[in-house]
C-alpha cells in the first residue's frame, strides 16, 4: 500500500534565514532567539506546582517582534515542561532527516510544508519588502531541502499576500523554480481578505498553470485570526483558528466570485478536519443562498456546494465525526490525509490506526492514501 502524506511540516534551522535572506534585509530584521530568562521568575511564581529546574524556551522573533502571538510565559512553561516528539522536530530540520522519519512512518511520498515560515512572511508588523524576501528565502532553501528525493518530498512555495500588486512576480519566479503547489494563510492580510479583487490577476495565473493552493492555518499569527480580537488563551485560540477559519477562507473565495471564474484552480483545506464541511455547505446552499438569491445571482450562479465540489479537497482526521456525510456530499474522491508531522498537537502516523479509527470503508481509505494526493497536487517540476 502507498500513503501519501498531505501536510508534512519542516523545522526550520535558525540559520537558514542568515544563509538565505538578503544580508541588507537580514540586518534590518534579523531572525533570532531571545532569552527569556528574566520572565522565568515570573512564570514559576505563577504556575501552580511548576517545576523549579523547569527552563522556558526562547522567543522567536523578527526585528523587534515575537513571532508568536499570545506567547506568553505560561504556555512556554507549559512547552518546556512537555517536550514531546523532540527527535521527530530534530528530523525535520534536514531533508535527510525527513527522509529518515518518512521511512519510519511508512510514508511513501510527501507534501512538505513550512512551521515557523509563515507566522514570519504573514508578520503584520513587517514591510512589505521584508516579507517578500523572508518567502523567497524560504522558497530557496526547501528547494535544497527537498532536493534530497523530489519524487517523495514535494515542497509547498510560500508566497508574501503584503502587497498584493508583487503577486504575480514571485509566482512567475516560483514556476521557474518548479513549484506546482502554493501554500496560503485562510486569514485577511494587511486587509485583504482571499477574494478581494486585487488578488484576480494571481489566481489566473494560478490557474493558468495548474498550481495548487493548500491553505493551512495555525494558531498564535501576528494577524486577524478568527478569535483573536476576544481571546488570548492557547485553549480558545486554537479551537479558532484552523477549522473557523477554513469555512470563513472557503466563504471569501465564494464571496469574490473566485470559484465561479476560475474553474479548475484547485484549492485544500488542511489540518482543519472535514466535519465542517456538511454543515457549513447545507446553512450556505439552504439559508443564506435560498434568502435572497437575486443578490447573489451574478456572482454564484450555483449553489456554494457545487463550487466546493468543482474546486476543493479536504483533509480528514480519522476519527472525526460525519466522514461518511462528508462523502454522501463531496464524494470520497474530494478527501486527503495529512499527518501534521512533526508538531505536537497530532499524533505520529500509524496505517493500521487510520483503518481502526475512521469510519470509512478500507476502498475508501485506500483512496485516500494512495489516489486522492495524485488528482490533487501535481509532481515539482524542477
Amino acid at each position: 500500500m502507498t500513503l501519501i502524506d498531505c501536510d508534512r511540516h519542516v523545522m526550520e534551522p535558525l540559520h537558514l534565514w542568515q544563509d538565505y535572506v538578503h544580508p541588507e534585509v537580514f540586518k534590518e530584521y534579523p531572525v533570532y532567539f531571545r532569552s527569556e530568562s528574566s520572565l522565568e521568575a515570573t512564570a514559576l511564581d505563577n504556575i501552580q506546582n511548576a517545576e523549579k529546574t523547569a527552563k522556558l524556551p526562547p522567543t522567536y522573533c523578527i526585528g523587534d517582534h515575537p513571532i508568536l502571538n499570545n506567547w506568553g510565559a505560561d504556555i512556554q512553561q507549559e512547552t518546556a515542561k512537555r517536550p514531546r516528539n523532540t527527535e521527530d522536530r530534530k528530523l525535520a530540520t534536514s531533508g535527510l532527516g525527513q527522509l529518515q522519519s518518512m521511512l519510519k512512518d511508512g510514508v511513501d511520498r510527501a507534501i512538505i510544508f513550512p512551521t515557523f515560515t509563515g507566522y514570519i512572511v504573514n508578520h503584520q508588523a513587517l514591510p512589505a519588502s521584508v516579507s517578500v524576501e523572508y518567502a523567497k528565502a524560504y522558497n530557496k532553501w526547501i528547494l535544497n531541502y527537498c532536493a534530497m528525493n523530489y519524487e517523495k518530498m514535494i515542497p509547498a512555495a510560500v508566497v508574501s499576500r503584503h502587497d498584493p500588486h508583487t503577486l504575480v512576480n514571485q509566482l512567475r519566479t516560483i514556476l521557474e523554480q518548479g513549484f506546482s503547489t502554493v501554500t496560503l494563510r485562510p486569514e485577511p492580510i494587511m486587509g485583504l481578505h482571499l477574494g478581494s479583487e486585487e488578488y484576480e490577476p494571481f489566481w489566473q495565473l494560478c490557474e493558468q498553470n495548474d498550481v495548487t493552493i493548500a491553505f493551512h492555518g495555525g494558531t498564535h499569527l501576528h494577524g486577524p485570526t478568527v478569535g483573536a480580537d476576544r481571546f488570548n488563551s492557547r485553549f480558545s485560540l486554537h479551537a479558532c483558528s484552523h477549522a473557523l477559519e477554513a469555512q470563513l477562507a472557503f466563504l471569501s473565495l465564494l464571496e469574490g466570485g473566485v470559484l465561479e471564474k476560475y474553474k479548475k484552480l484547485k484549492f485544500v483545506f488542511l489540518e482543519a478536519g472535514a466535519a465542517w464541511v456538511p454543515y457549513w455547505l447545507w446553512r450556505l446552499d439552504n439559508i443564506c443562498y435560498e434568502e435572497f438569491p437575486e443578490l447573489i445571482k451574478d456572482k454564484l450562479p450555483n449553489k456554494p456546494s457545487y463550487y466546493f465540489k468543482q474546486n476543493c479537497w479536504v483533509s480528514i482526521e480519522p476519527q472525526e465525526p460525519c466522514l461518511n456525510e462528508v462523502v454522501k456530499l463531496i464524494g470520497s474522491d474530494k478527501l486527503l490525509f495529512g499527518s501534521d508531522f512533526p508538531h505536537p498537537d497530532h499524533e505520529g502516523v500509524n496505517t493500521e490506526c487510520i483503518y481502526q479509527e475512521t469510519s470509512l470503508s478500507k476502498e475508501i481509505v485506500n483512496q485516500i492514501l494512495e489516489v486522492n494526493p495524485l488528482k490533487c497536487f501535481g509532481r515539482f517540476r524542477g
